[in-house]
């Protein structure tokens, strides 16, 4: 995780410098299903490639994941296939790495206590980030499905860099009431907790949301919040979490602080006071896939791993 966090500093900091090709990914709906396929290309300086990533809802009643995707890389000087890859796994580490990178640049260096909400795979990458960049002590586990997040703190107590101390939270404000840091990894299209309980000087990491409509943390959050985003045009065009308030009338776009990369190479600050409210507000872009995706086939090489085909 800590190297994967590395990974996403620098894909975010070529996102400002210039050296990436970038175009808005495509969403395919099928509306039978509640579910979408997202088509995510980019270029990071000689890493090429493009996710295929399927979110499906409704999989967990047939006893299959919500999320199933492959990254494929591309040989920058020919064009020729250089690897497929799973993506599900990768995708969540990248995600959580992103966050963890969010953190590691925004909030305050004695944080202590997180809250993450949702239980599924995202959560604990999200988990496992905050843990790697904070010496957190003490982290809560909300989720509608008790028995979810039950299992969730069972499973990754004490693992790595995560505390034992885990719990489970009867309700958002019990979660959020007392947490540095609070990351959202959830499908709600609702916010999922108060952003009113949220105490002076946290930290927020919105992953969930994905699409316009959809907002796991409230106008309220984001108006009190110093926000800072993967990548302007996809939050204007996708993140619920800033549309919503925006289409409101409750902030304006230059309420929106900074993209993380500007504040990787310094060109904007970060956090500037203990008391601060930050909020990390990412969609998910190709180039977080594109970069870990090329990292993953160096070491492959490198270690000779993976099956080589012909085509």
């Amino acid at each position: 995780m800590k190297e994967a966090i590395e990974t996403q500093k620098r894909a975010y900091a070529a996102l400002v410098t210039g050296d990436v090709a970038l175009p808005l990914r495509t969403a395919v709906t099928i509306p039978a299903q509640d579910a979408v396929t997202l088509f995510m290309p980019a270029r990071v300086s000689t890493d090429l490639g493009a996710k295929i990533v399927s979110v499906f809802p409704n999989n967990a009643q047939k006893g299959l994941p919500m999320i199933h995707g492959v990254v494929i890389m591309l040989d920058a000087e020919t064009g020729q296939p250089a690897a497929v890859m799973d993506a599900t796994y990768l995708t969540a580490l990248r995600t959580g790495a992103a966050s963890g990178a969010g953190t590691d640049l925004l909030a305050r260096p004695d944080a202590a206590t997180a809250a993450i909400f949702g239980a599924g795979v995202q959560a604990r990458t999200q988990l496992e980030a905050v843990c790697t960049v904070r010496s957190i002590k003490c982290a809560w586990i909300y989720d509608r499905n008790t028995e979810a997040a039950e299992r969730m703190a069972a499973e990754l107590a004490g693992r790595g860099p995560i505390p034992t101390d885990l719990r489970v939270a009867k309700s958002p404000r019990e979660a959020v009431t007392e947490a540095d840091i609070i990351c959202t990894a959830t499908t709600s299209i609702t916010p999922v907790y108060d952003g009113r309980d949220v105490k002076p000087g946290t930290h927020v990491n919105g992953i969930g949301s994905y699409t316009p409509t959809m907002q796991e943390n409230d106008a309220e959050l984001v108006r009190r919040a110093l926000v800072v985003i993967d990548s302007r045009e996809s939050a204007l065009a996708e993140a619920g979490d800033l549309i919503i308030p925006l289409q409101a009338g409750l902030i304006g776009k230059d309420h929106i602080h900074a993209e993380l990369g500007e504040i990787v190479v310094g060109r904007k600050p970060g956090r500037t006071s203990a008391d601060q409210i930050t909020f990390f507000k990412s969609c998910g872009i190709a180039v977080q896939d594109v970069v870990a995706g090329g990292e993953v086939l160096r070491r492959a090489k490198e270690m000779k791993l993976g099956t080589e085909i012909a085509l």
